[in-house]
């Protein structure tokens, strides 16, 4: 299905040079004098390289119709990301490099989006937020959480993220897994 360049959107998947890719970021551009851009950041789903790419805003543009299917989270090995449906059992398998660091705050057994493309899994859907428990921090010194400081803190998938200094060992906190930063405590 064709489109035109000027609506393209974060997460629109498109055909390009052959292959499927995934708008990243788009900004609408015009510069006073000529024709209406749009500025993309574009990812590859197959390598999963970005790239800054630039339509002209009426340009014809190639949108891919893909899948989302919900999908249990079953593990991650060195190279990939191991998913089932849990309505055929069939499972599928998406590399490390296309879902980015994403895949640092996924936990085992938990349900998220895969989009398919003609039954071939692409990339997931990333959560808005996720509750992670902190396995290990330094404790805060007394009368110092005034300035708004950061310390590291490991969450119980591996990852080290940066939180405020009254966050405990044992706590739960809600992480943004786009951006990888500290959102909220969750209170108990």
């Amino acid at each position: 299905m064709k489109i035109t360049a000027g609506n393209l959107k974060k997460g629109d998947f498109i055909s390009h040079q052959g292959e499927v890719w995934q708008i990243q970021k788009a900004d609408f551009y015009s510069p006073g004098k000529g024709s209406a851009l749009m500025k993309t950041r574009i990812k590859n789903l197959l390598s999963g390289k970005n790239i800054d790419y630039t339509f002209k805003s009426n340009e014809e543009v190639e949108a891919v119709e893909v899948e989302s299917v919900e999908m249990q989270y079953l593990y991650k090995d060195e190279q990939d990301l191991h998913f089932m449906n849990e309505r055929t059992y069939h499972q599928y398998t998406l590399p490390l490099e296309v879902v980015g660091d994403v895949a640092n705050f996924l936990q085992d057994g938990n349900k998220y989006f895969v989009y398919l493309y003609h039954d071939k899994p692409l990339t997931i859907k990333p959560p808005m937020s996720v509750r992670l428990k902190v396995i290990q921090t330094e404790e805060a010194i007394k009368g110092d959480t005034v300035t708004g400081a950061k310390k590291p803190a490991q969450l119980e998938t591996g990852v080290t993220i940066q939180v405020p200094l009254f966050v405990k060992t044992g706590d739960i906190v809600i992480v943004n897994p786009e951006t990888g930063q500290y959102v909220e405590r969750v209170k108990s």
